[in-house]
C-alpha cells in the first residue's frame, strides 16, 4: 500500500480551502482517506497552515510520501 501526505480540496467553487490527509495513493484525490492531520487557507492574508508536527513525523517514520505541494507546506510550516 502506497501511502500519501497531500491536499484534500474543500470548500465552494472559487473558495478553496485544503485539508491535508493521509492517503492510500489509489483512492481518488477527496475520496477515502486514512487520517486528517491539518489544513492550508490560501484565501486568507496571510496564508493559514496548520500541521500536527507529530503525526507528520510519525507517518514520513512509517513511510509515508508527501507530495510536492504538501512538501512545501510542511517546510514553510517550520516542521522538519
Amino acid at each position: 500500500m502506497a501511502v500519501k501526505i497531500r491536499l484534500r480540496r474543500m470548500g465552494a467553487k472559487k473558495n478553496p480551502f485544503y485539508r491535508i490527509v493521509v492517503a492510500d495513493s489509489r483512492y481518488p484525490r477527496d475520496g477515502r482517506f486514512i487520517e486528517e492531520i491539518g489544513y492550508y487557507n490560501p484565501l486568507k492574508d496571510p496564508v493559514e497552515i496548520k500541521i500536527d508536527a507529530e503525526k507528520v513525523k510519525k507517518w514520513i517514520a512509517n513511510g509515508a510520501q508527501p507530495t510536492d505541494t504538501v512538501k512545501a507546506l510542511i517546510k514553510k510550516a517550520g516542521i522538519e
